[in-house]
């Protein structure tokens, strides 16, 4: 899923210097648009070069040491072969990924300023970069630590072999929590990432989530100020929509991002997917139903988990999600609260290796304790007293759901037993 620019109906004042008259010949037409164009880029020119130099004032302001190492352009050419296509990996939101980035201009130099300064354990490291001009204009690259196993999304997706068993996912949403977390209110300057997904949550070797691509991230709100406003820019299904409405920044803007990726860790799907019926393509629509009442929260749940999960922290997951997706920005939870509910999450889960529950056991007075069970939605469905039926399980599969307003959608809360 490409991330692009938004709309929320301001224009941009533009000043084009004349009108050219309908009398005038091709030739001279031709040669004022040539001009016009001409001081169109030499005004986005200095456009760049002013945020630019407010970048490295930036820098400067902070003090922080730049360790970078600066790579020459036919040094990476060579590292990827001349670039060859296959050795690509993935495609970001400005340009394909070899185990080095591709990036627009300005987000390259974002990238740049801001990995440049923050580290942390679930923050990809930069390790360098290409500044060089040649014969086909400006090269700009940067080389990452190779994260091994790729995307969450590429497991999310079924590109992966084996699924992400149930406790994995819930380490790497607190992995994702931490680093938010940490750009957030851990700096001594709020950063604000804007483009929270899946393909921007990258796993090492151990699957341990870091949060990559920084092109978007913007600088908080100054003391005092309650919001930033910037241009509407990110990934359709993740955006908050005070955001998409009134271009109003803020961290809770990544709150709501980070809700969304919730439910798509719970149940596999993208945040949006063309490919399905109309009533199921966009995420937050479709679980709505099922989201307000437990005993339906299984019918939502990632089939590849084939029932190798704990239905108790699926709904303490999912509340979780709903608290991150409140209508009201204010009524979101800080990223570090995120952290200490993920937590006791994954604290009160059961000890297996995939998450799913261990067995019953005996106590030293003989009494059967009794652990959370983990069943499939086929055994939820049948086995348990006073759940629906299988007329009314296969309702809720094939109705149609109706449009939902996103702008008044307020998530239920879950239901535990």
């Amino acid at each position: 899923m490409k991330c692009f620019h938004f709309t929320n109906g301001e224009k941009e004042g533009r000043d084009d210097g004349g009108v050219v008259s309908r009398t005038t010949s091709k030739v001279s037409s031709w040669a004022r648009s040539l001009s016009m164009a001409s001081s169109a880029l030499d005004a986005r020119r200095s456009e760049f070069d002013s945020d630019s130099r407010d970048s490295l004032e930036f820098l400067t302001q902070r003090r922080r040491a730049n360790d970078l190492r600066v790579f020459t352009f036919a040094e990476l050419k060579t590292a990827t072969r001349g670039f060859s296509r296959g050795l690509i990996v993935g495609e970001g939101g400005f340009g394909c990924v070899y185990r080095g980035v591709v990036t627009g201009h300005k987000e390259w130099i974002n990238e740049v300023n801001f990995l440049g300064v923050v580290k942390h354990p679930n923050l990809v490291t930069l390790v360098g970069y290409c500044a060089e001009d040649d014969e086909r204009g400006i090269q700009r690259l940067l080389v990452y630590e190779l994260m091994r196993n790729k995307s969450l999304e590429d497991h999310l997706l079924a590109r992966v072999a084996s699924p992400l068993p149930w406790m994995a996912r819930l380490k790497i949403a607190q992995d994702t929590a931490r680093g938010l977390a940490y750009l957030h209110e851990e700096m001594d300057f709020q950063l604000i990432f804007r483009d929270l997904k899946t393909s921007n949550i990258l796993l090492d070797e151990d699957f341990n989530a870091k949060l990559s691509d920084f092109g978007l991230a913007r600088q908080g709100p100054a003391a005092g100020l309650s919001h930033i406003s910037t241009s509407v820019v990110g990934t359709v299904g993740y955006a908050a929509p005070e955001y998409v409405q009134t271009g109003k920044l803020t961290a809770k803007s990544d709150v709501w991002s980070f809700g969304v990726v919730l439910y798509e860790l719970i149940t596999g799907r993208r945040a949006l997917e063309r490919n399905l019926p109309r009533s199921e393509q966009k995420l937050l629509e479709w679980v709505r139903p099922y989201v307000s009442d437990s005993k339906k929260l299984c019918l939502i749940l990632d089939p590849r988990l084939e029932g190798q999960y704990c239905i108790k922290s699926a709904e303490k997951l999912a509340s979780l999600a709903n608290k991150c997706l409140m209508k009201q920005p204010k009524h979101r939870p800080k990223m570090s609260a995120v952290v200490e509910m993920l937590g006791d999450i994954i604290g009160d889960a059961p000890l297996g290796d995939d998450g799913a529950t261990q067995p019953d056991k005996e106590t030293e007075e003989g009494e059967v304790e009794t652990r959370e069970e983990v069943v499939s939605c086929k055994e939820e469905t049948y086995s348990r007293k006073g759940d629906f039926d299988l007329k009314e399980m296969i309702s809720l599969r094939t109705r149609s759901i109706g449009k939902l307003d996103w702008r008044n959608w307020t998530p239920g809360t879950v239901k535990t037993r």
